[in-house]
């Protein structure tokens, strides 16, 4: 098959997980043998533009960059006029288009094309379909004027857990329009791992256990619970870092300033953004992996904290709780005290921390491997395309 997927944002940019999870789609896909085509922009992050323009071969993927013209930290609209020629011209020689994401310039784009060429077209939301908690009047309006029609005139929607599954029908989604896949890990990433302590030499950390956090530092994230957790736990034991990696979205400014109130500081350690090897010994060097969010329909990371055989505790508001919960980790309400006594729980018992990370070792590789996934999708493309 020819298959277009279209992306706001692509490898290497910095810019949210849907980067990450339509590139190890579209790489296995090559694999299996078809031939795919990415148009994304060349946004790096919320402020800056990679200097990407024009067609690139990456790992067999054709992958086009277009201009983003419009800052994403005034509007996340993924501007990107010049896509709309290659979309007029080129889209009636693909077998199928994937769309991710559903507000951005791009989705109205094709949406529009897509209908006139009466083209067939698979669409990922990743978790947008809730209007929380930034841009909601934004997000009100782009829905009311082409949101609701990209959703319900799509071939199928990919609902990544039974929670999105239900906010994809409660938006009028028919049931038989919805299919549901997970994300996934790149395995083969986690098969040499590091030894322990790389990371805590380069950052100076001697305390005796490491809860970390990786992700955008965002309100949406749920670091401000952390933090009170982190500051309760530390009545009890002071031998414990607060670890946060993860770029700036934002609210790093009223984090420190929430962590100074506490008089934690000392005891937490920003690193900024890390990617390959570096992020991958930050997981291996920590004890605990948490996911705080407000909420959060996946999460890639917690994913990628269990391939390293390292525990993990979540919100009762992440999409994959029910696939944690009493198998790789511990699920809490969003609750301040809920999260310190779970912190308290698993860094206190060296045996559970331990089965939950073999545990999570084996639910990675046979639940959330790219293969599986992206055999999955084939047979949605090949169902979509043979109606």
């Amino acid at each position: 098959m020819k298959i277009l997927q279209i992306t706001p944002a692509f490898i290497p940019s910095e810019f949210g997980g849907i980067k990450i999870q339509s590139y190890y789609l579209s790489r296995q896909l090559v694999k299996r043998g078809h031939e795919v085509t990415v148009y994304t922009s060349n946004a790096r992050d919320s402020r800056t533009n990679l200097d990407r323009k024009g067609l690139y071969d990456i790992d067999g993927i054709k992958v086009v960059y277009f201009n983003n013209y419009l800052p994403n930290k005034w509007l996340p609209l993924f501007f990107t006029p010049s896509m709309v020629r290659p979309l007029r011209d080129e889209l009636q020689k693909y077998d199928i288009v994937h769309q991710h994401g559903i507000r951005t310039f791009q989705s109205i784009a094709a949406h529009y094309y897509c209908g006139k060429y009466d083209m067939p077209y698979v669409l990922s939301p990743h978790g947008s379909l809730p209007q929380i908690p930034n841009w909601v009047t934004f997000k009100k309006i782009y829905d009311y004027v082409f949101g609701h029609k990209v959703l319900v005139e799509a071939s199928r929607v990919i609902a990544l857990t039974p929670a999105e599954a239900e906010q994809c029908r409660k938006a009028g989604i028919k049931e038989s329009q919805i299919v549901q896949s997970t994300n996934g890990i790149d395995i083969d990433e986690f098969e040499q791992l590091p030894e322990r302590g790389a990371f805590r030499r380069k950052y100076c950390i001697k305390e005796k256990s490491i809860v970390l956090f990786l992700g955008r530092i965002h309100k949406i994230k749920g670091l401000d619970i952390l933090a009170a957790a982190f500051a309760e736990l530390l009545r009890g034991r002071q031998d414990v870092r607060l670890v946060i990696v993860g770029q700036d979205y934002g609210y790093l400014t009223q984090l420190k300033k929430n962590l100074r109130i506490l008089n934690i500081e000392d005891k937490v350690t920003f690193t900024g953004f890390l990617s390959g090897r570096a992020k991958i010994q930050a997981y291996v060097d920590s004890d605990v992996y948490v996911v705080p969010s407000v909420y959060e329909s996946f999460s890639t990371t917690a994913l990628e904290a269990l391939a390293c055989g390292i525990p993990v505790i979540v919100t009762d508001r992440c999409g994959i709780a029910d696939v944690i919960g009493g198998q790789a980790g511990l699920v809490v309400p969003y609750d301040k005290e809920q999260l310190q006594h779970a912190l308290m729980h698993m860094l206190g018992n060296d045996r559970i921390r331990l089965q939950f990370g073999e545990k999570g070792k084996l639910l990675v590789r046979e639940k959330f491997n790219w293969e599986k996934i992206a055999e999955q999708m084939e047979r949605v493309y090949r169902g979509v395309q043979y109606g």
